[in-house]
């Protein structure tokens, strides 16, 4: 199958391939700084959880190569003023946060200035090649859930474009795929920013994986029809009983396949789980631009002046997550209790 890597660090220059321009272009954009990192995240030129977790890595990396400042002290000082400029790009994805804490409790373990930034290269390095590892151990835990024919649907985009390589939910489809199993798939649109259509898509038909484009409101009457035999989707952050935020829409995927007697799985890597937060009312939502609504690549699709909210995303409460795929394997409920064994198993 053709390999999908919209993240390579080459020459010190940071190379992302521009998701905003997918699929009717392939465009390869390059950050040079950090801040064109942190702007790369906050326009979605690279998305998914996983892969803001690698880019945020790599521009903590440019960051402290762009500070010529011997003294330890004030070196750190300004690497973690620009660590939290890396942090606000976007607010919903832990492994934003993660990866950036994880460069700069390094970088406080070194002595010498130089020696910090070449153990930051290294360590953005590991988090991108570990990002691809543990994708393909989730997916060799969740072939089990995989169906031998009958049908799969998933929502948003959770593949390789959402991580270093591989991906998450689609990783754990492609894996099913690749073991042998033969299922129908479907994907959302998912709207507004229609990473479903665009983004999805595009990766089945790269993979090889034939799959059905269906519009976001025609989910439940698939379901209803007994069309949809299980739902896999990804994760931006879950907490520590398992409520789960998640492109918005997930929510109502998740309740429909609730009551449709329909298994609903996250693949999502345990870096995505974050301990101190006890349930999902404590994770913060993004709110994006109106425009994304109202507009479609600079054409206005409503009236002008209409008001229009922008949530993107939504918490899906525990109760109705059948099991999570980690690479530490499925757990299942009590999550309280599977999700912490999995995270201390990290």
């Amino acid at each position: 199958m053709n390999e999908i890597r919209p993240i390579e660090w080459a020459n010190g220059t940071l190379r992302l391939l521009d998701q905003t321009r997918l699929p009717s272009e392939e465009v390869i954009v390059e950050a040079h700084g950090y801040l064109e990192a942190v702007n790369a995240i906050k326009t979605m030129q690279v998305r998914g959880a996983p892969a803001i977790g690698v880019t945020a890595a790599y521009a903590v990396v440019m960051a402290a190569r762009d500070l010529d400042i011997p003294d330890r002290s004030t070196f750190l000082q300004r690497l973690a003023k620009a660590g939290t400029e890396i942090k606000a790009a976007r607010p919903t994805a832990v492994n934003l946060m993660w990866a950036v804490d994880r460069m700069l409790d390094l970088a406080n373990s070194e002595t010498d200035t130089a020696r910090i930034k070449e153990r930051l290269l290294e360590e953005a390095v590991s988090i991108e090649k570990q990002d691809e590892e543990i994708n393909r151990r989730m997916g060799s835990h969740g072939i089990e859930l995989m169906p031998d024919g009958g049908s799969v649907l998933t929502h948003c985009n959770a593949g390789a474009l959402a991580t270093a390589a591989f991906g998450t939910a689609v990783g754990v489809i492609r894996a099913g795929w690749e073991d042998g199993k033969r299922f129908k798939v479907f994907n959302t649109e998912t709207r507004p920013f229609l990473q479903g259509a665009r983004l999805t898509a595009w990766e089945f038909k790269k993979l090889g994986i034939p799959s059905t484009l269906v519009v976001d409101s025609a989910a439940g009457m698939l379901m209803h029809r007994g069309e949809i035999g299980c739902v896999i989707t990804g994760a931006d952050r879950i907490a520590a009983n398992g409520d789960t935020a998640n492109k918005i829409g997930t929510y109502t995927l998740a309740v429909l396949a609730k009551e449709n007697g329909i298994p609903f799985y996250v693949a999502a890597p345990i870096s995505t789980v974050d301990m101190s937060l006890s349930n999902g009312d404590e994770i913060e939502i993004e709110e994006r631009n109106s425009s994304e609504v109202t507009e479609f690549r600079g054409i206005q699709v409503a009236p002008e002046g209409i008001e229009a909210l922008n949530p993107g995303f939504d918490v899906t409460p525990a109760r109705y997550v059948t099991a999570f795929v980690t690479e530490a394997g499925v757990a299942r409920p009590p999550f309280i209790e599977s999700l912490d064994l999995a995270v201390k198993s990290a």
